[in-house]
Formats: structure tokens, sequence, C-alpha cells
């Protein structure tokens, strides 16, 4: 056997790694980062060169009706928003609709946190009840992230990376104007 084969530092084939990325992306239940990918290759494959390659497998699928996208939580295949009401006949459950409040309640949070719920009250001008705030717990898409250090300790929420795949977004920069949130949205749920 010869020392190059034997070696870690042996020539990368591109063509398996490409198909390995993409097995690992096609089948898995939640979008990968990209340091759950090095592990696939034992960690001999760089963060950046790992990058690359998944801009290559963007690129390779940009013609098709599933694309690779990168959220917040990393990397994943989806449909192609322009043929999602097609794959919707398929699944004909509507996606939950959430009240002017809760909508009201989470654009606050994903706008000006962290928040505490005193906060929120102070925005809206109401009350915030408990069942908004485990709505919004339960989907996923807020979490407590600290306390003000004030007395009583209020907790303060932020938004959770869940919300931001549930977007499509990778960061909070990517949030749309305020004013466009609900249609988004409404536009992202799941049933």
């Amino acid at each position: 056997m010869s020392d190059q084969a034997t070696s870690s530092l042996a020539p990368v084939d591109l063509a398996q790694v490409k198909q390995v990325l993409e097995t690992a992306l096609l089948t898995a239940q939640e979008p990968l980062p990209v340091s759950e990918l090095r592990r696939l290759f034992a960690d001999e494959l760089g963060a950046e060169p790992l990058r690359k390659l998944l801009e290559e497998l963007r690129e390779e699928w940009s013609g098709r009706g599933v694309e690779l996208v990168s959220v917040a939580s990393g990397w994943r295949f989806q449909a192609k928003p322009e043929l999602q009401s097609f794959l919707d006949r398929m699944n004909p459950q509507k996606p939950p609709r959430y009240s002017r409040a809760v909508m009201e309640t989470l654009a606050i949070i994903a706008y000006r946190q962290p928040v505490t719920r005193g906060d929120i009250e102070d925005i809206r001008g109401v009350t915030v009840s408990s069942p908004i705030i485990k709505t919004l717990e339960g989907r996923g898409w807020i979490e407590v992230v600290g306390h003000r250090e004030v007395p009583g300790r209020p907790e303060l929420f932020g938004t959770t990376r869940q919300f931001l795949d549930d977007l499509g977004l990778r960061s909070l920069e990517e949030l749309p104007p305020l004013e466009d949130l609900g249609s988004l949205v409404d536009q992202q749920a799941e049933p």
C-alpha cells in the first residue's frame, strides 16, 4: 500500500464528497450545520472547502424544483416557494393561523429582543396573556434568553433558531420590514 493511500492527506474525491453531502442533506429531518457535515468526513475536510462545495451543490440544483438553502441552523433542501402550492394539494391541511395578539407579540419580540412581558405590554398597550406566550414557545419560535437585573428579575424573551429556520432566514438581519412579517409567517408556517 502506498504512503499516499494511508495518509490522512490523501486526495479527496470531490464527486464522492458532493454525493455524500447531497445524500445527508436530502435525508436529514432538520437543517445540518457545517460542523455536523464535517463529521461525515471525520473532520478531515475544513469548513471553508465544505462551504464552497455546498455552494457548488446549490448551483447544481438551481434549475430543479428543490433548492439547497442556508438557514440559521444549517443547510437543508426544500421545495422552491413557487412550487409549494402544488405540494400543498397532497396535504391539504391549512397551516395554523395566529391571532393578531400572537402576531403582534411575536413581532415585538423579533424586532426588539430581548424583551420582558412588561416591555411587550408597554408597546401593545394591553396585558399579554399566558396562552400567547405558550403558543409562541410551543411553536418553538421564542424562548427565555435571560432575566432583567431589576427587582423581580423578569424573564427576557428572544426568538429561536427554529423561528429563523421556519422563515427561511439565516439571521435576524434578514427579517423583512415589520409590516411584512405577518404575511411571511403565514406563507412559511407548517401545519
